[in-house]
């Protein structure tokens, strides 16, 4: 089996990272954790803005414009230095997306998190990387398959990511402590969930890489497992199904794969075993059918680092201190045009575009009003509607 090399995955679009100082991480903490501020409206408000200082001071006028009738909640500065002293007692490293240590794989994926928290080998991030994920009741036959995979391409140079969750997840972390793991948690990462998996979790914590867009502390509820899966699958070239119910949380880890533009494998299974439905159903629709390492390596060198199209010549600037880009004002009769044009059903941008005739990025400065005033809720492909 011929060994993939790692400069086949270095980063083609050459990303030009920024020195972060303490105050830019003490001031991005504050953005992504002040209210109704997820990771697209992180990104906005810093396009809009240039820096997270200039929108942390416009965030009040802008929920007052939204129509935010209450006082909404500002992360403060004390706040923020808390989060990062207790980073820095619990052996976590926060990344910021413009530092060299940020995974320049989830760099292209739509709204990456701007904020990283990162305990372990840090170079694994940097490593090509595919996930292996899978059914948490899995069989003794795919939790042996998932293992066995992770550690052959472990032996070829290859990070396995997963989930960290029961079965193939947690089969596949056991494959490759030795060669290099990264766990993508849904929660802080210092929460073990599930709780069986203690000695795995403090096992990469050493030997591997935890990893995860949650605060210390913070307890994953269901929601949150579908956010981790979008870094899961970021983080890596390609991910492995290998068993997979037809309503599996694993089959929406493929959908976002393909969006983000990741192989997609997926291993067959008897097509009597409940646990296969969804690995075959994957094959039927094009997945790269995977019996072995072999079927993984053959593909990653054609795995595209690009997503979104760049091409091999652009750089990609990641400044903390541009100077803000000039804001179009807005009309009080251009709010009402959008407000007309949504509802309580996903509308796409390019209707509210066309129903109301203003400029794209008038129509961004109405919407980012709304978002921050929590009046605005987001379906996903550009497709949003009113709360």
């Amino acid at each position: 089996m011929a060994s993939v090399k790692p400069d086949l995955f270095d980063d083609p679009t050459r990303i030009v990272t920024t020195p972060v100082t303490e105050d830019d991480k003490r001031n991005w903490l504050r953005l992504i954790r002040t209210e109704n501020v997820g990771p697209i409206t992180f990104h906005q408000l810093i396009a809009h803005y240039g820096t997270a200082k200039s929108a942390l001071a416009a965030i009040p006028e802008l929920r007052r414009r939204g129509g935010l009738l209450r006082p909404g909640q500002t992360c403060s500065a004390g706040e923020a230095e808390r989060e990062l002293r207790a980073a820095e007692k619990a052996g976590v490293r926060i990344v910021a997306l413009p530092e060299a240590d940020y995974p320049a794989p989830l760099r292209h994926i739509e709204a990456p998190p701007p904020i990283l928290f990162m305990k372990g080998n840090a170079g694994l991030a940097h490593r090509p990387t595919v996930a292996i994920v899978g059914s948490r009741s899995a069989s003794a036959a795919g939790r042996q398959f998932a293992h066995t995979l992770a550690r052959d391409l472990g032996a070829e140079g290859i990070a396995i990511a997963s989930g960290l969750a029961r079965g193939i997840d947690t089969a596949a972390h056991q494959g490759t402590l030795q060669s290099g793991t990264i766990a993508v948690l849904a929660g802080g990462l210092n929460i073990v969930y599930p709780p069986e998996n203690g000695e795995l979790h403090a096992a990469i914590a050493e030997q591997g890489l935890l990893l995860s867009e949650c605060p210390l502390g913070f307890l994953p509820r269901g929601q949150d497992f579908p956010r981790r899966n979008r870094l899961i699958s970021g983080v890596s070239l390609g991910v492995v199904v290998v068993e997979a119910a037809e309503r599996s949380g694993s089959l929406i880890t493929a959908r976002v794969a393909l969006e983000q533009n990741r192989e997609v494998f997926a291993v067959p299974g008897h097509p009597l075993d409940p646990r296969a439905i969804g690995t075959n159903a994957l094959i039927r629709s094009g997945a790269t059918l995977v019996t072995s390492a072999a079927d993984v390596l053959e593909a990653l060198p054609c795995i595209p680092l690009t997503p979104h199209g760049l091409s091999e010549c652009d750089d990609i600037a990641l400044p903390l201190g541009a100077p803000p880009p000039h804001t179009p004002d807005l009309e009080p009769r251009d709010r009402a045009a959008v407000m007309e044009a949504l509802g309580i059903a996903p509308v796409s941008i390019d209707i509210i575009v066309r129903t109301t005739g203003l400029a794209p990025r008038q129509i961004a400065v109405a919407l980012l009003e709304l978002d921050i005033a929590g009046r605005l809720e987001r379906h996903g492909q550009q497709s949003i509607s009113l709360r």
